[in-house]
């Protein structure tokens, strides 16, 4: 099961896309409660946003972006059956890619 989700909304001529990712995203200064042990750094370091076969998103992102980060952006254009791909990358190597097709 995908950590990604996307929902799509056209409007206008233009194309919403709305992410939500599940994700912990700990940025490695925060402290277990019971151990009082420094919980270890893992975000996400990088996120790609393609529509159909062309990268519209390549953005980096750091540790400061809060746990289950939420995006939301218009895209000029976009068309009912384009595909929207959205992956992500974080520093433990962990990644995952999530297709949804414009309705």
């Amino acid at each position: 099961m995908s950590s990604i989700k996307i929902r799509t909304k056209r409007k206008d001529g233009e194309t919403q896309i709305r992410m939500l990712i599940a994700h912990p995203m700990e940025h490695g200064r925060n402290r277990d409660a019971k151990t009082n042990a420094l919980i270890p750094a893992h975000f996400i370091q990088e996120l790609t946003v393609k529509l159909n076969k062309n990268v519209i998103i390549n953005g980096k992102i750091g540790a400061n972006i809060s746990k289950d980060p939420f995006f939301s952006f218009m895209l000029r254009g976009g068309n009912a059956g384009d595909k929207i791909t959205i992956s992500w990358l974080d520093n433990l190597g962990n990644k995952d890619t999530q297709v949804h097709v414009v309705k």
